[in-house]
C-alpha cells in the first residue's frame, strides 16, 4: 500500500482531508469492479470519505480516521480473497462490525459450515456467528429477525453438515401452512401437493446445498423429511436435526406441541420474524410468547438478528430498513380520535 499527498480542507477547526492511494491485488480489484460496483458502494457507504478505483489502485480521500478504517477493511478483504473466500457487499458490514466489536473477521470466514460445488457457507456477521455457535452449543435455538438475515439458510447448512457427519440420522424441516387454512380442501392433489407452496422455500434452500439426486435419495430413504407442522403431532423425534421455519405463524399451543417433540440425540432450531405475523387478528403468536416462558431454561438459546445482518442483495437490506422506518413512523403516529 502506498500513501499519497495530503491536502487541507477549508474551514477553521474542520478535520484535515488527506488523500492516499492503496495498491490492490488483481483479484481484489476485480471484485471491487464487479457486482455492479456493489462492493465498492458498500465501502463508500460504511466508511465515509471519497473512494475512486482505477485499475488496481484505490484512491481514498478523507480524514485520517476514515482512511485508516478503509485501509484496515481493504487489508481484511485482501486476506479473505487471497484465502479463496467469496466476498460481497455484506462482507464490508461483517468486517466493519467485527472491527467495532474487536472481533476477528477470519473467525467468521474460517468457520465453514458447508461446502458444495466450490461454494462455501459461512457466517457473515457477528450475530450470524453467534447464531451458528448457539445452534452448536444448545439443544433448542430460537432465531428472530427480518428476512435475509440467514436464519433458515444457516440452520439448513448446519443440518446438512450434521447429517453428512452422522451426528444425526435425519433432517426434519417444517413450517406452519397458516395461509392455507380451510382452503386446503379445495386445492387439487393429495395433502403434500396442497401444502407444497408453503414448503417450497425449504426445498429451494436444500437444493442450494445438495445435488438434486442426493436430495431425492435422502427423501426416499427418510433421511430428509419436509412436512407441515400439523404432521408433527404425536411424534417423538430422536437423532434428528429439526428446523421450524416461519415460527411467528404458530399459535402458543402449536409451539408447545412442537417443542415437546424433542427426542434424544436431537437438536431444534426455530426461526421467525415477529414483524411478519399472518395469523388471524387476535390470535397470539407462539414465537412472541415463548421467550417469556423459556428464556431462563438451560440449553435453550435465543438469538436476535437485525437489519444489519441482512446478507442478500444490498437492495433487500434497503427495503428491510425502509419498512422498519415506516413501521416506526406508523407506531409513533396517534390513531384518529386518540
Amino acid at each position: 500500500m502506498g500513501a499519497g499527498e495530503a491536502s487541507a480542507t477549508g474551514g477553521t477547526g474542520s478535520p484535515v482531508a488527506t488523500e492516499e492511494t492503496i495498491a490492490l491485488s488483481n483479484e481484489l480489484a476485480s471484485e471491487l469492479a464487479s457486482m455492479d460496483g456493489a462492493l465498492l458502494r458498500g465501502l463508500r457507504e460504511r466508511l465515509g470519505g471519497s473512494l475512486h478505483l482505477r485499475g488496481t489502485t484505490l484512491t481514498v480521500t478523507g480524514t485520517e480516521e476514515e482512511i485508516e478504517r478503509t485501509r484496515r477493511v481493504i487489508e481484511e478483504l485482501s486476506n479473505l480473497v487471497a484465502a479463496g473466500h467469496q466476498v460481497a457487499a455484506g462482507s464490508v458490514d461483517a468486517i466493519v462490525g467485527a472491527m467495532d466489536a474487536s472481533a476477528n473477521v477470519r473467525e467468521f470466514y474460517d468457520d465453514v459450515i458447508w461446502r458444495h460445488r466450490g461454494r462455501t457457507i459461512t457466517p457473515m456477521t457477528i450475530n450470524q456467528k453467534r447464531y451458528v455457535d448457539a445452534i452448536r452449543s444448545g439443544l433448542a435455538t430460537f432465531a428472530i429477525g427480518p428476512a435475509g438475515t440467514g436464519k433458515t439458510y444457516l440452520a439448513m447448512a448446519l443440518a446438512v453438515a450434521a447429517l453428512q457427519d452422522r451426528s444425526v440420522n435425519r433432517i426434519l424441516l417444517t413450517r406452519p401452512a397458516v395461509e392455507a387454512g380451510e382452503n386446503l380442501g379445495f386445492l387439487p392433489g393429495d395433502i403434500m401437493a396442497k401444502v407444497d407452496p408453503y414448503l417450497r422455500p425449504l426445498f429451494d434452500a436444500l437444493y442450494d446445498m445438495m445435488d438434486a439426486d442426493r436430495v431425492h435419495i435422502a427423501l426416499e430413504r427418510g433421511q430428509i423429511e419436509i412436512a407441515p407442522l400439523a404432521f408433527m403431532r404425536g411424534r417423538t423425534l430422536n437423532d434428528s436435526f429439526v428446523i421450524l421455519d416461519e415460527a411467528q405463524n404458530t399459535s402458543p399451543e402449536q409451539m408447545h406441541m412442537f417443542l415437546t417433540r424433542l427426542g434424544f440425540g436431537s437438536k431444534m432450531v426455530i426461526t421467525g420474524d415477529v414483524t411478519q405475523i399472518d395469523l388471524p387478528r387476535g390470535q397470539a403468536s407462539g414465537l412472541v410468547r415463548v421467550q417469556s416462558i423459556l428464556g431462563e431454561i438451560e440449553d435453550i438459546r435465543f438469538v436476535e438478528l437485525s437489519d444489519g445482518d441482512v446478507v442478500r442483495h444490498e437492495l433487500v437490506q434497503r427495503i428491510v430498513e425502509a419498512y422498519r422506518r415506516y413501521a416506526e413512523r406508523q407506531a409513533a403516529t396517534p390513531s384518529p380520535g386518540a
